[in-house]
């Protein structure tokens, strides 16, 4: 009773649950020798399989599933939220037994039984042994598919319960009409909600017919029949002779030759599969056979998986290229939908094995491996197969050798970082050599020959090369950065340097100006260059990882250490050139130094170890240089605390003269302050066990600078003003109205506000420009040209100014020097002034060239241009040049040009060292001094190919018509040339085809030389020796008559007097009155002092007589006591005058009888002469003159006859 009730409240329940779901209620009975089972995959709660019972129905009883008693009536309830007819699955098991010939029941039916839903009709097949169960099938054939039937009805057969893989799916339409089964088959039919199904199969019995094939096995092939002893029994017997060979499960064949070969069973194929092998033998360069070859006919309808086993020597390469369309790798968990697979293993040099597997349909088509391999392919049964699977080569395998030299305490390791390919690392050579698959370590500092026995070994080896260097409690020795490594440049390599200093010191690492960036452990550098660098003070803390390019600029660790360096394959070593030095001591575990950068910047730095713990009861210090007028601001981005069993975390803020700071993790970090600070993190002994401190934050910058303003009003004013960055500082910004700009420009007539925000002078650069008009050049007045004031707000100075001179097509500029003149800076002529002008065209056409100089005496020289132009100063102190209009000329240039005397002037073309403009001329009207004329030398002459017209260089004097030198281009100039006065230098271009003309010309004064004065003072010196000759002849003649009548007495300037004659005077000079003065003239005692050389010729008249016994101006020297000369006295001789010496050697001249000698002028001195008013003579000798008189002196006049 009790039971009841609780059904009745099951049922209760149920109905409540399912109040609003589908439900169905039917009276169903199952059939005799059926086992019907109804059941839903769904949950209790949403779907049930109910029993109706008792009075009234008032009793339910729920399940997930129920199976049907046979023969007896059950009402079943079905409640669902889901839609009833895909919610339930109806199962009807029936069992066929059959009899060596007949089977129960004949004909095979199905039961209409809950035809509401999807329903499964099995039959289980029983038959004795050998007893084959053929079910005919009734209506449509059906056809073997591996996809869903379309029309609801889909059969599946297995010849096994067991085996769900001998599983068989059909569809009715096919051409299948016969199910040939043995005992414990089963099959299945599965149709659709509310499918009428009525008789399916007629079944039948009889004896096993097995299935007899001729087969042939060639020698290198060796085929395995076999099966599966849970399959059903099928026996493989040989027929070779009387007796068949007979096996249960198994059959080996090989170099057999059409033998026969018998089953048990009438479709063996269903249950034994085939395995072939076969052999390739290969040397280093062939293979025998060459291919995969297979029969394609053998066992063609089994299941077949046919293995070529390869075998290769060491070192040797084979090359597979497989036909077809190509493979598609896959995984070795998938397998290929078509049943074509193939697997490739090959035996490493380490033993171990790598298999690939590929399915038909892909790109892969040659495969290189190395060491024995075996090619396996998977057929399906009936699959066909072509008869060359693939082809087979062998090569030598390529290696690489190379020397390696390790420089001394330094390791070299080569370590394996991949498994594959298969690769050793070999040292020395054949027989000796060593090879390992998986390291190799160098430490012997000599010549070590290293083999690798693939030929790209840096796929699979990195490098790994240390060097220690020593250090001492001052310095450290040994290079801790290579400037270039020829080791290995092709290998992922890691450069390592071991330091270690005393433990109470630090090893200091100074980075170049360019500083280093820390990244986060483990990153690479973009670059390919990763730094990284560790100490050893309490176990292994990695102190960071750097790239170059950053911030910091010093790095101090404590004790001992390493600095790693990771560089890319294929990547040229370009190291960081950083020092390495003995630090201070510290406390320290690392300090870093950090310049941070001006402008607006983000800096991440990360505690030591991060994201690992920092090491327990350590300290960590960063040093911050902060740049003038910005801001810092600290902000700990990701940070975890430890638990704490002594001491505690700490972060501690230091400024230079002020006192230090001290904060917790969680405190506000300092933010928008100024000034370099420091800042060191403190940890505490911790709890291990648990999450330890980590750091990391963010430095941020910005600039704390006020802009420089500045209002530029032009709205009155012809000047416009052009301001342009021309420096790097991306921290420089100009802005106009605002707006940031790069360039900015302030036209004439307008007003503009600026604003420059840390933009140093070297930063920016200002220039300036005038526009000046002439609409009629008769109108147009003389201009001088200045530089104009410009607003002081504006922080740059003036860089240069520019004139803009308009005129009309006719007229010509005027260019006049207030003072000197010009000077053509060339490379060979630069200019040393303040002030550089810039002249060019303004049409477009691109041309440097300068005004030239002239002599300070001639002022105002100027240049003529025929068109506009504009002038450029760079530097902004004067004097500037007026500006003046004329009428057109017809040349493009004229420059007047005044050389200097002992400079060489250089006169180069428009444009020089490009061309001059086509079809333009330049003249210059070159002016000499007096007395001098020019050496012209064409130093640098470029002449163009002319496709219209010629170049010329002409050379005409001034004031002639005739040309002293006319050239074209086709023609061969002189390179030097003499112009004896003042001329014009004129050249014209023509319409270039090819090159350009350019010239530069080259003039050296030099002094002119009087031929003709020289010529005729020759003469005149020759006639003047002549006439000297004859007078001397004559003179002496006369004398010595004189000498026949009477003596003479002379006076000899050196040496002792003697006698002409035999006879000799009567008295001395005490004893005659020689010595008496008759008179005493004092104009002749100060003769020297008179500057009327024509004295001489105002004398008295009686003095030009003969004195008797009178003094005579006399001032030659007397080189001693004169000796005593006893001579008559002579006969006293009337109207005649002898002077002691001669006119000529005298200071008081005669009347010249012949021209006076440059010797015989004031203009000279004797240098025998002393110095005093008598101007007595020092010495003896030759006459030696000096020139008194500045005056250039004039050639000598010619001796003419009448001044004889």
């Amino acid at each position: 009773m009790r039971l009841r009730e609780t059904r009745a409240l099951l049922g209760l329940l149920v109905w409540t649950v399912f109040g609003s779901s589908e439900c169905l209620q039917t009276v169903v009975r199952s059939g005799n020798g059926s086992s019907v089972t109804v059941s839903t995959e769904l949950p209790l709660d949403q779907c049930a399989v109910c029993t109706v019972s008792g009075v009234n129905d008032t009793e339910t009883s729920c399940h997930p599933s129920f199976t049907l008693v046979p023969e007896e009536e059950v009402k079943l309830l079905f409640n669902c939220s889901q839609p009833i007819e895909q919610s339930y699955t109806v199962t009807v098991t029936r069992a066929i037994e059959c009899t060596k010939d007949a089977c129960s029941p004949a004909t095979v039916e199905t039961q209409p039984i809950l035809t509401e839903f999807s329903r499964i009709f099995i039959w289980e097949l029983k038959a004795p042994e050998k007893t084959v169960v053929s079910l005919n099938i009734l209506g449509d054939g059906l056809k073997e598919t591996s996809q869903p039937c379309t029309d609801g009805f889909q059969y599946l057969v297995a010849t096994s319960k067991t085996d769900s893989k001998s599983q068989t799916q059909y569809c009715r339409g096919g051409s299948v009409t016969r199910l040939d089964l043995p005992s414990e088959a089963v099959v299945s039919l599965t149709v659709q909600p509310k499918a009428q199904v009525e008789s399916v199969f007629q079944a039948s019995a009889g004896p096993l017919k097995g299935r007899t094939m001729v087969v042939s096995v060639d020698p290198s092939t060796t085929a395995v029949v076999s099966r599966d002893p849970g399959e059903p029994e099928c026996e493989v017997c040989t027929v070779d002779g009387s007796a068949p060979n007979c096996s249960p499960t198994e059959k080996t064949l090989t170099n057999v030759d059409k033998l026969s070969l018998e089953f048990s069973c009438p479709k063996p194929q269903e249950m034994y599969s085939v395995k072939m092998e076969k052999k390739i033998e290969c040397t280093q360069t062939s293979c025998a056979p060459a291919a995969g070859d297979v029969d394609p006919s053998l066992f063609v309808d089994f299941k077949r998986s046919i293995t070529w086993d390869i075998k290769v020597p060491e070192r040797t390469v084979i090359s597979l290229d497989f036909t077809g369309a190509g493979l598609k790798a896959i995984s070795g968990a998938e397998s290929c939908k078509d049943g074509y697979q193939y697997s490739v293993s090959t035996t490493k040099g380490d033993g171990s094995i790598k298999d690939q597997s590929f399915c038909r349909g892909g790109t892969v088509s040659h495969l290189d491996l190395l060491g024995a391999t075996t090619v396996t392919v998977e057929v399906p049964k009936e699959g066909e197969v072509e008869q060359k699977v693939f082809s087979v080569k062998a090569t030598p395998r390529g290696s690489r050798i190379m020397s390696v030299t390790p420089d001394p305490k330094t390791i070299i390791l080569i370590t394996r970082v991949s498994d594959e390919p298969d690769c050793s690392v070999c040292v020395d050579k054949a027989p000796e050599q060593k090879c390992n698959p998986r390291h190799l370590r160098i430490i012997d500092p000599r010549n070590t020959s290293v083999e690798f026995t693939c030929p790209r070994p840096q796929d699979v080896f990195r490098v790994e090369i240390n060097r220690e260097i020593d250090c001492t409690e001052t310095s450290c020795s040994g290079d801790i950065v290579q400037a270039e490594s020829s080791l290995f440049p092709d290998f992922n390599r890691t450069f390592t340097w071991d330091m270690k200093v005393v433990a109470t010191r630090a090893f200091q690492l100074d980075f170049p100006e360019t500083g280093m960036r820390q990244i986060p452990n483990k990153e690479a550098c973009p670059d390919g260059h990763t730094y990284t660098l560790i100490t050893y003070l309490r176990g292994v803390t990695t102190v960071g990882t750097f790239c170059k390019g950053g911030t910091v600029t010093t790095i101090l660790a404590r004790y001992k250490g390493r600095v790693s360096l990771e560089v890319a394959g294929d990547t040229k070593l370009n190291p960081v050139d950083f020092k390495l030095r003995v630090g201070p001591e510290t406390n320290m575990t690392a300090i870093m130094k950090v310049n941070l950068p001006r402008g607006v910047s983000d800096t991440d730095f990360m505690a030591a170890n991060y994201p690992a713990n920092f090491p327990d009861d350590q300290q960590m210090q960063w040093n911050f240089t902060v740049p003038g007028m910005h801001n810092y601001t600290v902000h700990f981005r990701n940070h975890t605390a430890p638990e704490c069993l002594s001491k505690k975390v700490e972060v501690e803020y230091k400024k230079e003269d002020k006192k230090g700071k001290t904060l917790t993790l969680t405190d506000a970090q300092p933010a928008h302050q100024q000034g370099n600070f420091n800042m060191v993190l403190k940890n505490c002994q911790t709890n291990q066990t648990l999450q330890g401190l980590t750091l990391n934050y963010t430095v941020s910058v910005m600039r704390s600078g006020h802009p420089v303003l500045c209002t530029v009003d032009l709205t009155s004013r012809r000047v416009s003003l052009q301001i342009e960055k021309v420096g790097s500082d991306p921290y420089c910004e100009m802005s106009i109205g605002s707006k940031v700009e790069k360039k900015i420009n302030v036209a004439a007539g307008t007003k503009a506000s600026l604003s420059f925000l840390d933009c140093p002078n070297e930063e920016v650069r200002l220039t300036a420009s005038e526009v000046i008009g002439c609409e009629n050049v008769s109108s147009c007045s003389s201009i001088r040209l200045g530089l104009p004031k410009l607003v002081s707000c504006l922080p740059m100075p003036l860089h240069s100014f520019t004139w803009h001179i308009d005129v009309p097509q006719d007229g010509t500029v005027n260019l006049v020097s207030p003072k000197g003149g010009f000077q053509q800076s060339l490379p060979a002529q630069r200019c040393n002034g303040q002030v550089l002008f810039n002249v060019a065209e303004r049409d477009g056409y691109a041309r440097r060239f300068l005004l030239y100089w002239n002599h300070p005496e001639n002022p105002g020289e100027r240049q003529r241009l025929h068109h506009g132009y504009g002038q450029r100063l760079q530097h902004v102190q004067g004097p500037f040049p007026n500006v003046s209009f004329s009428q057109e000329i017809p040349e493009t240039f004229i420059y007047r040009i005044s050389p200097k005397p002992n400079t060489p002037t250089l006169l180069a073309t428009p444009n020089w060292p490009q061309g001059m403009k086509p079809s333009s001329t330049m003249s210059w009207i070159v002016t000499l001094p007096s007395q001098y004329q020019a050496h012209l030398q064409f130093v640098n002459v470029s002449q163009p190919k002319c496709l219209d017209r010629h170049t010329a260089m002409t050379v005409k004097m001034l004031g002639y018509e005739e040309e002293i030198m006319s050239r074209r281009e086709d023609e061969q100039a002189e390179d030097k040339l003499l112009v004896p006065q003042s001329f014009y230098l004129n050249m014209s271009n023509c319409i270039p085809e090819e090159g350009h003309f350019a010239a530069v010309t080259k003039i050296v004064l030099q002094k002119k030389t009087n031929l003709l004065a020289i010529l005729l003072g020759i003469a005149g010196a020759l006639l003047l020796v002549l006439i000297v000759l004859a007078v001397v002849c004559v003179v002496t003649k006369k004398k010595k008559q004189q000498r026949m009548n009477k003596e003479s007495s002379i006076y000899i300037a050196k040496g002792n007097v003697f006698r002409p004659g035999d006879r000799h005077f009567t008295k001395n000079r005490s004893d005659n009155e020689s010595h008496v003065y008759a008179s005493i003239d004092e104009s002749m005692i100060y003769g020297h002092l008179l500057g009327d050389t024509s004295y001489a010729d105002s004398m008295q008249d009686h003095f030009n007589g003969m004195p008797v016994d009178s003094y005579q101006t006399f001032t030659g020297p007397s080189d001693g006591q004169l000796p005593v000369i006893n001579e008559p006295d002579p006969e006293p001789q009337m109207d005649q005058y002898k002077t002691f010496l001669d006119p000529s050697e005298s200071f008081i001249p005669s009347r010249p009888r012949t021209p006076i000698t440059r010797e015989d002028s004031l203009g000279f001195q004797d240098r025998r002469m002393v110095d005093n008013e008598l101007y007595t003579f020092k010495s003896t000798g030759d006459m030696n003159t000096i020139r008194l008189s500045a005056v250039d002196l004039e050639p000598e006049p010619s001796i003419l006859e009448d001044s004889l």
